[in-house]
């Protein structure tokens, strides 16, 4: 059989890994849409590598754009099979893919304006409304830890991946002429400990493994907990500087990290007391999922909710539901905390508000999770003196800062006790995608050191083939 990388490779977006079989069957692991790449990402995302009407069946690791944001392309292109997922993964993919396809209706109305007004002839939408609705009805969710068969050779299992609600390892039994082997995909390996979340399940053994390795180098833990670096963050800005803190967001799983951050201390008697904003419709319902699937929170938030009904909501919290009221806020003198996505700063409402924010030094812009270089998160934190916002120049003025211990990722050490439940000595082939290519070598070195003998990392479109006799 063969494996092909068609994205997430090199890179940490874009996810899509295809397994073609002896007979010619093909299993697509993810379809994740390419973000922050600059002027390529759209021909990024309009481009498969592969033809959609071929692939035949379809797993999800979870619901996270850059891993689930082209399955409705894929559909409007040809794709005909079910899309197996957990049930959390399920209910967190509608929500986000109907705002994607609202994103890229209203993108394409805007582009189209401006190459009316040029002469050049209209571009189509990657995929419209109708298009996700037609996607999310072929999401079947299974539960965790139990195989079930996807085709005569394949079975397959979703394993708990602690990365954000309903997310998991893929784990495929695959028997070709009677030779059975098992190829295992991470998806997004999360953190042992987390605070809302399962740690990732222990698996059985693999011959190949696909591996995430986003934070190969990087060990998240901070000299300050997450918890009081937050607190500390919101007393210098908002009580010393009077000024407004911006953190930029992710929807899904770090919105609702910095809500159970923010509700445990204002339970322990640590929050001041500041208006605290989530200006993002998409947060308000990721919430509403994460809410509904108690049974994915570890034992400490099964606990708590036998005394708080609510470990997500607190006084002084409030949605921003309406375009007018986010940008009312844009002339509020008074301190706050403003929550709003996107987590890179690279689209949406927080967009915004680090333009209309960014010139004033009272101000801060924290950044609590990963960042793609070229998005405007990520030029920011390289310490960029002047950013472009919606094509005009703003000097950096305000503050940037960083909470790296707040990251939804596993680092090095996580990434390790993953990997702890394998003997590296069965392990024939070890994949590393989903990581910028510098960490990617370092994390592969130190794989070596602890005896996996076989580590490549695949570049876009890299297709190899692995098996009895592959």
């Amino acid at each position: 059989m063969k494996i092909a990388f068609h994205g997430a490779a090199r890179t940490v977006t874009g996810s899509k890994h295809l397994i073609t079989l002896r007979n010619g069957k093909k299993i697509l692991l993810d379809c994740g849409m390419f973000q922050g790449m600059g002027k390529e990402t759209d021909s990024l995302n309009r481009d498969f590598g592969f033809d959609a009407a071929e692939v035949d069946y379809m797993l999800l690791s979870h619901a996270h754009i850059d891993h689930s944001g082209l399955i409705p392309r894929l559909v409007k292109q040809g794709y005909k099979g079910s899309i197996w997922c957990t049930s959390a993964t399920k209910d967190m993919t509608e929500v986000l893919l109907m705002d994607s396809a609202e994103i890229q209706e209203d993108d394409v109305k805007f582009t189209n304006k401006r190459r009316a007004k040029e002469g050049l002839p209209y571009i189509e939408a990657l995929y419209t409304v109708e298009d996700a609705k037609r996607a999310l009805n072929r999401l079947k969710p299974v539960r965790y830890q139990e195989w079930f068969r996807v085709c005569d050779e394949v079975e397959a299992m979703f394993t708990d991946a602690g990365h954000i609600i309903g997310s998991a390892a893929v784990h495929l039994r695959i028997n070709e002429n009677g030779k059975p082997l098992q190829i295992t995909f991470s998806g997004d390996i999360g953190r042992y400990g987390d605070d809302i979340l399962r740690s990732p399940a222990p698996f059985p053994q693999s011959d190949y493994i696909i591996m995430e390795s986003t934070y190969g180098s990087t060990l998240h833990a901070d000299a300050v907990p997450s918890d009081d670096a937050l607190i500390g963050h919101i007393h210098n800005t908002c009580l010393l500087k009077k000024g407004k803190l911006i953190i930029p967001a992710f929807s899904v799983g770090r919105t609702q990290e910095l809500l159970y951050s923010l509700n445990r201390a204002q339970l322990n008697g640590k929050l001041p007391k500041v208006d605290i904003f989530v200006d993002s419709p998409l947060s308000m319902e990721a919430t509403q999922v994460v809410k509904s699937h108690p049974e994915c929170f570890n034992k400490t938030v099964s606990k708590l909710l036998e005394t708080d009904s609510d470990p997500f909501d607190f006084p002084g919290l409030r949605y921003i539901r309406s375009v007018s009221e986010s940008k009312q806020l844009n002339f509020r003198r008074e301190p706050c905390v403003i929550i709003s996505a996107s987590g890179m700063a690279e689209a949406g409402r927080v967009k915004h508000h680090i333009a209309n924010n960014i010139n004033d030094p009272r101000n801060t812009i924290l950044i609590v999770g990963y960042c793609e270089p070229q998005s405007l998160g990520g030029r920011l934190m390289r310490g960029a003196k002047e950013v472009s916002i919606f094509g005009t120049h703003y000097e950096v003025k305000a503050d940037v800062e960083m909470v790296r211990s707040m990251s939804a990722h596993g680092d090095y050490e996580d990434l390790r006790q993953w990997l702890g439940c394998q003997d590296p000595r069965e392990v024939r082939k070890l994949f590393l995608v989903h990581g910028e290519y510098e960490v990617q070598t370092i994390f592969r070195d130190w794989l070596l050191k602890k005896g996996f003998r076989d580590i490549e990392i695949p570049q876009r479109h890299y297709e190899v083939g692995v098996g009895n006799g592959g």
